[in-house]
């Protein structure tokens, strides 16, 4: 069969998926329970729906996997599972933005889009995107960012689809604004099928990154990164006498 045949995961959020799409077109899509680990569910699901759809390794052509943001756990689960895939077959990997593919949810979508996902801490992940020149690819339009749904709201100013798993989280925020539009939650999720679209679109451009050096896009420090660099703030004024014993 003609077009890439791409194996995708998405881990971002607490429920995961992966799926299979050649040419632009879903082969088969699993999604995993949310209550479920992804360590413990990921690579048993990867080999279900390969036997499902009737292929081996020797037919993928990529690996596509969501770097991010989204859940510092569940996407250092996902990168390890595809680096591990994709250097064991011999394939090429590619990341894609979660928030890339998060705004190719809103398919028909005719005004700015603003992708959002649930960052805790009273923040949310987003980026901005215009609707692509019908080809279904939305544009970029600004880099991501964590920021609080408060100051989101104030800053749009046109008509805006808000759509992603934040939207449930801060929707009587969000609905402060008559600039934003939200579409419900359950119609616009991190999907795995997009993720592989996006793949199979950079590999067809010729994108072939070396697997190991991909790294996950967290936009915002970890609670271990800040714990450690407040404790090497306080060895360091402690040794210049500015805090005492």
């Amino acid at each position: 069969m003609d077009g890439f045949l791409i194996l995708s995961l998405e881990t971002s959020t607490g429920c995961g998926s992966i799926a299979l799409t050649r040419n632009g077109k879903l082969l088969a899509e699993a999604t995993t329970r949310p209550e479920v680990t992804h360590s413990r569910r990921l690579l048993g699901t990867v080999s279900w729906i390969m036997q499902a759809v009737g292929v081996d390794w020797s037919e993928i052509n990529g690996i596509g996997v969501s770097l991010g943001p989204g859940s510092f756990t569940g996407l250092r689960i996902g990168l390890a599972a595809a680096q591990g895939l994709a250097l064991a077959a011999g394939i090429p990997l590619v990341g894609v933005e979660t928030l890339d593919a998060l705004a190719m949810a809103c398919v028909g979508v005719t005004d700015r889009i603003c992708p959002v996902l649930d960052a805790r801490k009273q923040e949310v992940y987003t980026a901005l995107y215009r609707p692509g020149d019908g080809n279904g690819y939305p544009v970029r339009l600004s880099a991501d960012q964590a920021v609080g749904p408060d100051e989101l709201t104030d800053i749009i100013d046109r008509p805006t689809v808000m759509a992603g798993p934040g939207v449930a989280v801060y929707k009587e925020v969000f609905t402060k604004n008559s600039c934003i539009r939200l579409l419900p939650a359950s119609l616009a999720h991190p999907r795995a099928l997009y993720v592989g679209l996006l793949a199979e679109r950079m590999l067809a451009d010729g994108l072939r990154p070396n697997p190991a050096i991909i790294s996950p896009k967290y936009v915002r420090a970890s609670e271990a990164e800040i714990t450690l660099k407040q404790k090497k703030e306080s060895e360091q004024r402690r040794e210049t006498g500015k805090l005492p014993e």
